[in-house]
C-alpha cells in the first residue's frame, strides 16, 4: 500500500457494500499520514457522485480517517463555526488510485452547538436488505457509533477545537508554498 505524503494531492472514492462507486472528492491535500490514520483538507474540492452530478465543497474542511475505526470525520469550517459530518464505514485503504472506503450509509451530523443527530438510519435499513449486510457488520457500525459518540462527547481527536486549528493552519502554510 502506497503511503501518500504531507503536501500532495490524493483522490478520496467512496464505495457501497454491493462494490459500486458513490461518490468521488478530487484533490485532498494530505496533511499527514501515520501507520494508522491519514489527515487531510479539502477546500472547495470538486465532488462527483455516482449519477455524474458535480458540485464544489462550499469551504474549507479537515479530514480524518483511520486503519482501525470503521468512520471518518470531515470538520467543515464555516462563519459560525465548525460543524462535523461523520461517516460510518470500513477503515479506509490507499492504493495507486486513490484512498478507498465503503460507506455504510449511516451518518452523524455534529453543529457547532454540539447538538449531535442519527442522519439516513431510513436509507441503512433499506441497503442492509437489498445487500444483506452481514449481522457482524451491523455489530462493529453499532459499536462504531458509541465509540464516535463518545468521542464527540470528549472533544477527543478530530473533535477538539485545537485539532482543527492545527490542521487547517497546516493546510494554509502547505498551500502557500
Amino acid at each position: 500500500m502506497r503511503i501518500p505524503k504531507e503536501g500532495e494531492y490524493i483522490t478520496i472514492q467512496s464505495y457501497k457494500h454491493d462494490g459500486s462507486l458513490h461518490r468521488t472528492w478530487r484533490d485532498t491535500m494530505v496533511l499527514k499520514t501515520s501507520e494508522q490514520s491519514l489527515i487531510g483538507c479539502n477546500d472547495h474540492t470538486l465532488v462527483t457522485e455516482a449519477d455524474g452530478r458535480r458540485w464544489l465543497t462550499r469551504e474549507p474542511a479537515i479530514v480524518y480517517f483511520h486503519k482501525h475505526y470503521w468512520f471518518n470525520v470531515i470538520a467543515m469550517i464555516r462563519d459560525n463555526g465548525v460543524s462535523y459530518y461523520c461517516n460510518l464505514g470500513t477503515p479506509y485503504l490507499v492504493d495507486a488510485e486513490a484512498l478507498k472506503y465503503i460507506d455504510y450509509d449511516l451518518d452523524i451530523k455534529v453543529f457547532p452547538d454540539g447538538e449531535k443527530k442519527l442522519l439516513d438510519v431510513d436509507e441503512y435499513e433499506e441497503h442492509s436488505k437489498r445487500w444483506q449486510y452481514p449481522n457482524e457488520i451491523d455489530h462493529i457500525l453499532k459499536e462504531n457509533v458509541k465509540i464516535l459518540v463518545d468521542w464527540i462527547n470528549e472533544k477527543k481527536g478530530p473533535f477538539s477545537p485545537e485539532y482543527v486549528e492545527l490542521w487547517y493552519e497546516r493546510y494554509q502554510q502547505l498551500a502557500r508554498r
